[in-house]
């Protein structure tokens, strides 16, 4: 039997090396995929050869850009439930996440979304001066998932809060200051780094420590405390420091369902196991996807990609709030 498509799959000593390989698209995960990475990480947890494994990307752009959105956009039309096309996804996620062995994982250049899925669960997590790290899902109308809001919940202060309704983008001591990612390597580094993994487990000592990241809170602090949107955005607004103001200029930006319900979907994660998350994406994901915002979302951000989405409603005051509370209901 054949490797999956798009993934090179190896056994080099006592390390298993998977690697995305679709560089021609940021390595972005599509179904196949997903369902070739979780069978790879069952055979090598019960294999007693395999002390480690490392997931890195091809290509020269990034460990992965995210889930096909393109995959997901066509499946509303052709294929299974929504519930059922994120399933498979985020029980990967869960697999990365209770794997039984260490497991490496290579954020270099652009990861992010269903790109933290396969790396920010893991035991180790590496980042270089090429990273760029984000979950920009509000975007285009979905909720931040894949279970990195477990992770940003337990950012330091309201810096998750920060980066989950805006989509920003993480440099390497960011990512580490939020919880994505443990130690900052060169990328010329990390081919030498991968050699050395063959050799098992004791080559992880030699990573270099974590360097304290200096992130100003402050201002986020200050203005991304408690449940409300509406307040949180006019604190931002009248805040003195243009970062506050960039901050809010672009939450109006996002699709407002989504902020609304991205804020309550982090402040349920900070009391949720990483499990109680991903199926909290479900729930909510799997809804958001038959709402009119995330085909709009795709078709301004990725097909069009004129980046002038028209949100139903394009206000966060007139987000329908009991909308927002069926879509956190239990799946029938």
């Amino acid at each position: 039997m054949g490797e999956p498509p798009y993934l090179i799959i190896k056994v080099e000593g006592r390390l298993g090396h998977l690697t995305l390989d679709r560089p021609e698209r940021i390595n972005a995960l599509g179904p196949e995929m997903i369902a070739g990475i979780s069978a790879t990480l069952d055979r090598w947890a019960a294999d007693p050869g395999i002390e480690l494994v490392l997931v890195d990307g091809a290509g020269p752009r990034g460990l992965c850009a995210g889930g096909d959105i393109k995959d997901a956009y066509q499946a509303l039309t052709r294929g299974p439930s929504a519930a059922a096309y994120w399933a498979d996804e985020y029980r990967m996620n869960a697999r990365v996440a209770h794997f039984p062995k260490p497991y490496v994982a290579f954020m270099d250049g652009i990861t992010m979304g269903g790109g933290v899925g396969v790396s920010g669960h893991g035991t180790v997590r590496i980042v270089t001066e090429r990273s760029s790290i984000a979950m920009p899902e509000t975007a285009i109308g979905l909720v931040p998932d894949v279970g990195a809001l477990y992770l940003l919940a337990r950012s330091p202060g309201e810096f998750g809060t920060h980066v989950a309704l805006t989509g920003a983008r993480l440099d390497a001591a960011q990512a580490i200051h939020a919880g994505l990612a443990d130690h900052l390597v060169p990328a010329a580094a990390l081919p030498a780094l991968a050699a050395s993994l063959r050799e098992g487990v004791a080559a992880l000592d030699a990573l270099p420590a974590v360097e304290p990241a200096l992130v100003e809170h402050d201002w986020i602090d200050e203005c991304y405390r408690g449940d409300d949107v509406h307040a949180i955005v006019a604190r931002l607004e009248d805040h003195d420091h243009p970062d506050a103001q960039r901050a809010a200029g672009t939450i109006r930006a996002m699709a407002p369902t989504a902020v609304v319900a991205t804020l309550r979907a982090i402040r349920n994660a900070a009391a949720m196991t990483v499990d109680e998350v991903l199926d909290q994406d479900l729930r909510v994901c799997s809804r958001l996807m038959l709402e009119p915002d995330f085909a709009e979302g795709v078709r301004a951000q990725v097909i069009d990609k004129d980046r002038n989405p028209r949100w139903q409603p394009d206000e966060l005051d007139l987000v329908d709030l009991d909308l927002v509370d069926r879509m956190f209901e239990p799946l029938s």
